[in-house]
């Protein structure tokens, strides 16, 4: 199991160099049904591979001119307070037992993955729906819808730190509409901000588990390896068709642990 978790890993990096995102989004089933981790821990060491994935990735773009500063300062700083908030004080309240169903126990560990589930098939919606491609020039100056901005990314800092996806199919639309950015700007300051928040949501789970940095340090090697794999591969590959194929995956995934967590609950708690 193991060595399918690090080909994995590697794959988590490659569809983030090859999409732009999306990859953080398997981060979680990967540790838990792979590496059998804790899903509560698992949801703070994918904190933690992708932050620093989504900031070896954020490199390249600020250099291309791709990253606005202003933008990711006013949408990171609702988003990063939110994220380490919830790490810090929401997340170690969160019972054990959380409710009862009849005889059906909805366990901590089983709500953190119904919810990343939840945000799987909402992300493979966003993924699958094609888009039409607007990359209008910019007129006149940049407008900021300020309090939706703030409102947004307290939403997604809070989303991030209860299941440890970085949200960058919630980022970057709401980017492009509520900061006018054109697209390519868009994914470029959403992989700032996914890093800023992620690292800093981690800080606040250092107090209260114990990491397994060897762990952790080569899942995120892996996959910081293949964000590179992915870039190279992306010049030859049309990423729409890509992002297409990999949101039917994110999907079936999605309902696969809907069904695992309720019909078979009990078989990733470890």
């Amino acid at each position: 199991m193991e060595v399918a978790g690090y080909i994995a890993s590697l794959v988590i990096g490659i569809s983030l160099g090859l999409i732009g995102g999306g990859g953080s989004i398997l981060t979680v089933p990967v540790l838990v049904y792979l590496f059998g981790v804790e899903p509560v821990l698992a949801t703070a060491y994918s904190l933690f591979i992708v932050g620093l994935s989504s900031l070896v990735g954020a490199f390249p773009k600020y250099k291309q001119g791709f990253i606005n500063l202003k933008t990711a300062i006013i949408f990171g700083i609702p988003s990063i307070a939110a994220v380490f908030a919830t790490r810090k004080f929401i997340v170690p309240l969160i019972p054990n037992e959380v409710f009862t169903i009849g005889d059906f126990v909805v366990t901590r560990s089983i709500l953190m993955m119904l919810l990343f589930a939840v945000l799987m098939l909402f992300a493979s919606v966003s993924m699958i729906r094609e888009k039409q491609k607007t990359e209008e020039k910019e007129t006149g100056p940049q407008q900021f819808n300020y309090p939706l901005i703030l409102l947004e990314g307290a939403v997604v800092g809070i989303l991030t730190g209860l299941v440890g996806a970085g949200g960058g199919f919630l980022i970057i639309p709401a980017l492009v509409l509520l900061s006018k950015l054109p697209m390519k700007q868009a994914v470029g300051t959403s992989l700032l901000i996914i890093a800023a928040k992620s690292l800093i949501g981690f800080t606040g789970d250092l107090s209260h588990f114990q990491m397994d940095w060897s762990l952790l340090g080569s899942v995120t090697a892996l996959a910081i390896a293949g964000i590179f794999i992915g870039n190279r591969i992306s010049t030859k590959i049309d990423g729409n068709k890509l992002k297409k194929g990999f949101g039917w995956f994110v999907l079936v995934m999605g309902v696969y642990i809907i069904m695992k967590e309720i019909v078979f609950p009990g078989g990733s708690s470890h």
